[in-house]
């Protein structure tokens, strides 16, 4: 059972974190599983018209970020502590899909993995492993104040 809904993640996201600017769409949101897609332009490239592996990373993270805000509620101090992912593929540049699976779900570490994919292409062109930390008394935190 999730905690927030994907309107929920949007605003969260937007009243936590003003300067994340990319354009996010989650698709499907259950327990355990997220899908997100992100439209890629221009600025994403890198020489040579390859997407950037940075930008492949922030999508990567996101999408595990926002499945653990789903999970457990809103958590903005929960964090990073790691991330590790293989380029498998050049993506073409549109859409990006990220399909995000929690692994184990603890009280202080959240593991997931994020396969990513261009639109309209079943072979993947990243996988990343993504663990989180989650602080103590992370339900009553990060509640928005006010």
């Amino acid at each position: 059972m999730s905690k927030m809904t994907a309107d929920e993640i949007q605003g969260f996201m937007k009243k936590f974190f003003p300067q994340a600017r990319m354009p996010v769409e989650i698709e499907e949101l259950r327990d355990g599983f997220l899908r997100i897609r992100v439209g890629l332009i221009d600025k994403h490239l890198r020489p040579g018209g390859t997407v950037s592996g940075p930008t492949l990373m922030a999508i990567a993270d996101t999408a595990m970020y926002y499945l653990v805000l789903g999970m457990i509620g809103p958590v903005a101090l929960a964090l990073t502590t790691n991330l590790n992912i293989n380029f498998l593929r050049a993506p073409k540049l549109g859409d990006v899909i990220a399909e995000t699976e929690m692994l184990k779900l603890g009280k202080r570490l959240a593991v997931g993995q994020v396969t990513i994919y261009s639109d309209g292409n079943d072979d993947p062109v990243a996988h990343a492993t993504v663990t989180y930390s989650i602080p103590p008394d992370a339900t009553r935190s990060a509640k928005p104040s006010g």
